[in-house]
């Protein structure tokens, strides 16, 4: 792919895009946008709690009351959130969402509001840090970058997800590029929730959407994939050798994309001994800023989220993320947060927070310093365990604590890893 050429799209492939994108227009897939929404959005209201035994897919007349025992704040919550993200606010009927509960009446909703205005989106960011980041995309831009992976899956004829529909990665996979692959109405086999033993049912030319930690624990079960299967993963950086044990299970080719919610896709390769190359309509600008050609013929500039080396003016490899988070099972996690949260308790003096090793886990883990010299150590660990459930969200709940008098530090003073305790 050249980035010299002229990335403004013509005028007759805009308005094919333009059809493309009432993505809203198959109920089975609104009403899957919809279901896998207020999942997560109660999964943020209720931490810790959430739980229900609704099969999926929902019913229509499934009662958010009645069925999911939501209250008027909560529903206020989801509303509004909804709102916002199918900006709903540029039809005026928004409200109508407080007065009608039932799933069927939030589609009818949402999809007469999408007659009227859909060429804008808005998705939040999966990082946890107490206060999500709203990202707006035009539906344009998005459809930009599902031009470029079509050809990459040209002859897919099912959709195998393990990513949810309303994160901007599972709404590029399992939303827009079935349309632009004339399978939208062939229904998205759903495997979150799944074991890795339901890839058995697997067939030639299913793409299955995942993420990093579902490919780490197929790999892990080495589940036999028939051949004619192909992969992609987001979200995160897969860790090294994982597509290349993929490739001996049976896996046809994993492509592996680089973004995020701000930017939407940058870059991706199929082989994780090369670099990630530039979608066209990208142009390196500097050391870890980057510039976009839009389909107008527009520009608008990008800061990534990692540090990036450039192996060329079109390919790169990204380094350490600038913010500091890490991944936990394909969700941004910020550490520092974490401290901060468990600093609030008033029995912890101090607390290094980190993502455990490889040979430990794939979770983070917390070393506390306790108050005082009398603390029973096992009943404050019980303790903390229910503030983090209480305060936390469940990735960046540690699952391995460790105690001392001191954080582990070198001699320069610099803080240092552990053991976790007990290994």
């Amino acid at each position: 792919m050249s980035n010299e050429s002229d990335n403004s799209l013509p005028l007759e492939t805009r308005r094919d895009i333009a059809d493309a994108s009432a993505w809203w227009a198959v109920d089975a897939v609104l009403l899957r946008f919809l279901e896998d929404f207020i999942d997560a959005e109660l999964k943020i209201l209720r931490p810790g709690t959430w739980s229900y035994g609704i099969a999926s897919p929902w019913h229509l007349a499934l009662d958010f009351r009645r069925d999911l025992g939501v209250d008027s704040l909560e529903l206020f919550t989801i509303a509004s959130s909804l709102a916002e993200a199918l900006h709903l606010s540029e039809s005026g009927i928004e409200d109508y969402l407080l007065a009608r509960q039932t799933l069927a009446d939030w589609a009818e909703i949402a999809q007469t509001s999408l007659r009227q205005y859909s060429q804008r989106i808005t998705f939040r960011t999966s990082g946890s840090t107490g206060k999500p980041k709203s990202c707006t995309h035009a539906l344009e831009t998005l459809e930009q970058e599902i031009t470029e992976l079509v050809p990459h899956f040209a002859d897919c004829t099912r959709i195998v997800s393990a990513v949810p529909s309303h994160h901007i990665y599972g709404f590029l996979f399992t939303v827009l590029l079935p349309r632009r692959l004339n399978i939208a109405e062939m229904p998205v086999l759903n495997v979150r929730r799944s074991s890795p033993a339901s890839l058995r049912v697997l067939h030639a030319g299913d793409l299955v959407v995942g993420h990093p930690e579902f490919w780490r624990n197929v790999a892990r079960v080495a589940i036999r994939i028939p051949s004619g299967v192909s992969g992609v993963t987001s979200t995160g950086p897969l860790p090294d050798g994982i597509s290349g044990e993929l490739t001996k299970l049976g896996l046809t080719r994993l492509l592996q994309v680089y973004g995020s919610s701000e930017s939407a896709g940058i870059g991706w390769r199929d082989n994780e001994r090369r670099g990630y190359r530039l979608f066209s309509y990208w142009q390196r600008l500097g050391a870890d800023s980057i510039i976009r050609s839009l389909p107008d013929g527009q520009r608008g500039r990008s800061t990534v989220q990692d540090h990036l080396e450039w192996l060329s003016n079109d390919e790169f490899l990204p380094l350490a993320r600038i913010d500091l988070a890490v991944q936990v099972g394909g969700i941004n996690v910020y550490p520092a947060h974490v401290r901060d949260v468990l600093l609030k308790h008033p029995q912890v003096a101090d607390v290094a927070v980190r993502l455990m090793s490889a040979d430990e886990g794939n979770r983070l883990k917390a070393f506390i310093v306790a108050k005082g010299d009398d603390v029973e150590l096992l009943q404050l660990r019980v303790e903390i365990d229910a503030w983090a459930v209480r305060h936390l969200s469940t990735a960046e709940i540690p699952r391995a604590l460790s105690f001392g008098n001191a954080l582990p530090r070198d001699d320069q003073g610099k803080l240092v890893d552990w053991v976790i305790d007990g290994r």
